[in-house]
C-alpha cells in the first residue's frame, strides 16, 4: 500500500458531480469548434456528432464501471496501472495530463478569441493571462469552492442553450421576420449541397473535430477520489451523457443551421455568435458571447482540475516526483495546480506569436491525446472483465452494457478515429507528434522510473472488487500500492 496519506477531501456532491458531468460536455468544441466540423461535413456533422456520442457513452460507462468498483483520485490512469501494468498506467496517466493541457490551451486561446469581439483592439494574450491567473487561484481553494463555481457556471451555459434553441425553433415555427439574406427554415439544410455536400469523405473527416469536442469528459471519472459517495455519484452523472449530447450538440447545431446556411460559417468567431448577430436579434450576440465566455471559463476550469489530480494520483504510483503528492491546508494538491497554471503560460505565449493558427494546432494535438486515453480505458475495462470472469466474480452494480463485445466495438471505431487524422495535412501533424510522445514517456518510463513504479499498481479495494463492489463510501479508495 502506498506511504502517502489519504489527504484530499471529499467535498464533492452529487449536484456538483452532476453539474461537472454537463460542464465537461458543453465548452470550446461545441461554442467554437463546432464551426470547424460544420465546414467539413455540412448538415451530415449531426450524424457525427450521434455516431461519436453513442461510442464516446460506451467509454464512459466502461469507466464508469471500473470507477464504481475503484473510486480512487487517479481513476482511468490507476486502472491502467492495475490492470495492464505499470508502463500503461505511467503512458495513460501522462498523456491525460498532455490532453488536459492542450486542451487548457486551446480554451484560454478560445476565450482570448471571444474577448476579441468586444475588445478587437486589445492584443489576445492579456486575457490569456489574465484567465490563466484568475483560474489558478480558485482551483487552490477547497475542492468545495471550485464544485460551487462549476454548478453555477454549468448552470448559466445550460440554460442559455436551452433558451436559444427554444428561440431558434420560435423563428423557424412562427416565421419571424430577420434580415438575414437567407430565411430561416428547415431548406437550409438541403439547398446548400444536401445533406452530405461533402460527401462520406467529409463526414469522415468531421470526426477529429467531434471527438476533440466531447474530450474531456472522461474527468467524470477522476471525481470519484473526491465525491461523497462515488457508487451514485458517477452513475448519476454518467447515465445523463446521452441525453446531453442529443441536446446539446445534435439539437443546437439542427437549430443553428437551418436558421443560417452552413457555408457561410466562417469559423472567425463562434458560430453562435454569428449566426445571432446576423439575424438581428437584439443584442442575442452580445449575451451569447457572455455565455460562451462562461463556458471557457468552466472548461479551463475542469482541465486544471482533471489534470491536477491525475498528476497527484501518477505522483502515488510512483510515476511523478513525491513533491506532488502535497496537499494544503485547504485540501487541494497545491503543486499539481501551479504545475498546470506554469503549462498554461504557453498558451499566453502562443497567442502573442501565432494567435491566429494557435486553436487548429492545439485542437489536432488535443483529439489525439484524448482518443488514446479512450482507447486505454477501453483495454483497462477489458482487462478488468477478464480479470473478475477468471475470478468468478460477481457482477457490477454499473456494467458497460453489452459487456466485452461493446468494448471492443468502440475500440475499433477509436482505432478508426487515429487512422484518419493521417489523411489531412492539419491533422497528420497531431498524428506524428502524438506518436512521438509515446515514444518517447515509454523511453522516460524505462529511464527514470524506477522502484515502486515498475510494479503493478495494486488498488486498496481489490479483494472487495472481486468480492462484491465497494461500499462507495470513499473509505478505502484514497490510496494505492
Amino acid at each position: 500500500m502506498s506511504e502517502f496519506p489519504a489527504a484530499l477531501k471529499r467535498g464533492l456532491t452529487v449536484r456538483h458531480v452532476r453539474f461537472m458531468a454537463l460542464g465537461s460536455a458543453i465548452g470550446t468544441g461545441l461554442f467554437y469548434g463546432s464551426a470547424s466540423a460544420i465546414q467539413a461535413a455540412g448538415p451530415a456533422v449531426l450524424f457525427a456528432y450521434m455516431i461519436g456520442g453513442a461510442v464516446v457513452f460506451l467509454v464512459m460507462r466502461a469507466l464508469g464501471e471500473m470507477a464504481v468498483l475503484h473510486p480512487v483520485t487517479g481513476s482511468f490512469g490507476q486502472y491502467a496501472g492495475r490492470y495492464l501494468g505499470p508502463l500503461a498506467g505511467f503512458i495513460t496517466g501522462w498523456t491525460f495530463v498532455f490532453e488536459m493541457a492542450i486542451v487548457a490551451l486551446a480554451d484560454v486561446t478560445a476565450f482570448g478569441i471571444y474577448m476579441q469581439f468586444w475588445f478587437p483592439d486589445t492584443p489576445q494574450w492579456i486575457w490569456v493571462l489574465a484567465i490563466v491567473l484568475l483560474i489558478t487561484g480558485l482551483n487552490l481553494l477547497n475542492v468545495k469552492v471550485f464544485g460551487e463555481l462549476e454548478f453555477w457556471l454549468t448552470l448559466v451555459k445550460v440554460t442559455a442553450i436551452i433558451l436559444m434553441i427554444v428561440g431558434g425553433f420560435a423563428i423557424l415555427v412562427f416565421g419571424f421576420s430577420v434580415p438575414s439574406s437567407t430565411p430561416p427554415g428547415l431548406h437550409n439544410l438541403v439547398d446548400h449541397g444536401g445533406l452530405f455536400p461533402n460527401g462520406l469523405t467529409g463526414l469522415l473527416l468531421s470526426f477529429s473535430v467531434v471527438m476533440f469536442a466531447f474530450g474531456g469528459i472522461e474527468t467524470i471519472g477522476i471525481t470519484a477520489g473526491e465525491a461523497k459517495i462515488p457508487s451514485k455519484t458517477i452513475p448519476a452523472a454518467i447515465n445523463t451523457v446521452p441525453v446531453r449530447i442529443l441536446l446539446f450538440y445534435v439539437l443546437t447545431l439542427f437549430v443553428l443551421m437551418c436558421l443560417f446556411p452552413w457555408n457561410e460559417v466562417t469559423g472567425e468567431i463562434s458560430p453562435f455568435v454569428q449566426i445571432f448577430d446576423s439575424l438581428g436579434v437584439p443584442f442575442a450576440a452580445h449575451i451569447l458571447n457572455a455565455v460562451i465566455i462562461t463556458a471557457a471559463i468552466s472548461a479551463i476550469n475542469s482541465d486544471i482540475f482533471g489534470s491536477g489530480r491525475m498528476v497527484y494520483g501518477l505522483a502515488q504510483q510512483g510515476h511523478a516526483p513525491r513533491a506532488f503528492t502535497h496537499v494544503g491546508r485547504t485540501g487541494v494538491p497545491t503543486l499539481t495546480v501551479v504545475l498546470m497554471a506554469g503549462v498554461l503560460v504557453i498558451g499566453v505565449i502562443l497567442n502573442a506569436v501565432i494567435p491566429e493558427n494557435v486553436f487548429l494546432i492545439i485542437a489536432s494535438l488535443a483529439t489525439f491525446a484524448t482518443v488514446w486515453v479512450w482507447i486505454m480505458i477501453l483495454l483497462s475495462h477489458a482487462g478488468m472483465s477478464r480479470e473478475r470472469a477468471r475470478a468468478g466474480a460477481p457482477r457490477s452494480s454499473y456494467p458497460l452494457p453489452g459487456g466485452r463485445v461493446s468494448t471492443y466495438l468502440a475500440l475499433a471505431f477509436m482505432a478508426f478515429v487515429i487512422v484518419l487524422l493521417a489523411f489531412t495535412p492539419d491533422t497528420r501533424i497531431a498524428l506524428i507528434v502524438g506518436l512521438a510522445w509515446l515514444v518517447i514517456m515509454t523511453g522516460v518510463f524505462f529511464t527514470f522510473v524506477k522502484g515502486k513504479g515498475r510494479q503493478r499498481t495494486i488498488l486498496p479495494d481489490d479483494d472487495a472488487a472481486l468480492t462484491g463492489d465497494p461500499t462507495g463510501d470513499g473509505s478505502s479508495a484514497s490510496a494505492v500500492q
